[in-house]
């Protein structure tokens, strides 16, 4: 009998392979993708939402949703792709729950918008490991109005296209190009206000 494989050495598109085809209730492959992109998952969920307190099930319910729904993955896109679009539509169908119930501002609110901007791409990413700029960035984000804070969430964290953005949050095109601007601008402002105050 061969031992089996080193799952921590596998990339992401093997990890599901090896998921599809296990035996049942082998789940350690399917494991191993939780254990890589668990973070990312659990911090994202917090950032879109702004709730702290549900995060940790919204990331959960994200990975039975992949788990379940991991025979019906095109390898049009990647693995860690995939699982973000997962991940934003489930955190907007909650947001959307909660909105109509009068629980926080909707996404198509635009009387929240204010005037600022961030930008949370590759560069930025790396100073994440920082817990002091984890910190700084969710409070960044936390403060920013949903309009503005979920595309830009979605286009600089996730990756995901201007087109695909658009129809999650069923507005024109040029409304996300406006909204992603606008956000970036607005993050920069803070985070810059932040710092000065830090050296004052």
């Amino acid at each position: 009998m061969s031992l089996p494989p080193d799952y921590m050495e596998l990339d992401d598109e093997e990890l599901l392979r090896q998921a599809l085809t296990a035996r049942e209730g082998d789940l350690r492959a399917f494991e191993q993708l939780v254990l890589r992109h668990q973070r990312r998952i659990l911090a994202d969920c917090r950032y879109l939402t702004r709730e702290p307190d549900t995060s940790e099930d919204l990331a959960q319910e994200v990975f039975v949703k992949a788990y379940f729904g991991m025979q019906r993955f095109e390898s049009r896109s990647s693995f860690r792709h995939w699982l973000q679009r997962i991940k934003v539509n489930h955190c907007l169908n909650h947001m959307k729950k909660r909105d109509s119930r009068g629980h926080s501002v909707g996404l198509d609110d635009e009387g929240t918008e204010q005037h600022a901007e961030l930008h949370v791409a590759p560069a930025a990413e790396q100073e994440l490991e920082s817990e002091a700029m984890r910190r700084r960035v969710e409070a960044i984000l936390h403060a920013m109005p949903p309009t503005l804070r979920v595309p830009l969430i979605m286009c600089d964290m996730d990756e995901l296209p201007y087109e695909e953005i658009a129809n999650s949050l069923g507005i024109g095109l040029s409304a996300v190009k406006m909204r992603i601007r606008r956000a970036r601008e607005q993050f920069r402002a803070m985070y810059e206000a932040v710092q000065q105050q830090e050296k004052a």
